[in-house]
């Protein structure tokens, strides 16, 4: 009984995993790429991202950055963000590559994180330029001081 407590008692402490919520209501459960090395990796190798997944890339400081899909196995959306968490750009259905040369997708902008969701998931959920996302449990992000 006493572990039961323990454990009971472990798991309502704990915190809910990084997550975005869009305009519709969908919570997107977030894997986070913070430094260079997870920015590198990003979702490579990977066969599969859960349906409301995505994984997002969190920068220090507004740049254009483009992304590419070397060694990435399934198909995806990439939305980049400026600093308070809006979309700035949006690349659809991007497709893996599994060899060279990788073609680059660059957003035209500046940006400070990219969100990548499952390909499609950005026209069912009415994900475009403009549209604002809330974060939770994301340190750092939206950045502080950024205005609406």
């Amino acid at each position: 009984m006493l572990s039961l407590m323990l454990a009971l008692s472990l798991a309502a402490a704990a915190p809910p995993p990084p997550a975005c919520t869009l305009p519709d209501g969908t919570r997107v459960v977030l894997e986070l790429a913070l430094n260079e090395r997870e920015w590198a990796q990003g979702l490579m190798f990977r066969d599969s991202l859960p349906p409301t997944g995505g994984m997002l890339f969190v920068f220090t400081a507004d740049d254009r950055r483009p992304f590419w899909m070397k060694n990435t196995f399934i198909p995806l959306d990439m939305l980049w963000l400026d600093a308070k968490g809006a979309i700035v750009a949006v690349r659809s259905d991007v497709q893996p590559c599994r060899s060279d040369p990788c073609p680059t997708y660059d957003p035209g902008t500046t940006s400070r994180a990219v969100l990548e969701v499952n390909a499609g998931f950005a026209a069912a959920h009415g994900l475009r330029v403009g549209v604002p996302l809330a974060f939770a449990g994301v340190g750092g992000y939206p950045a502080a001081g950024a205005k609406p």
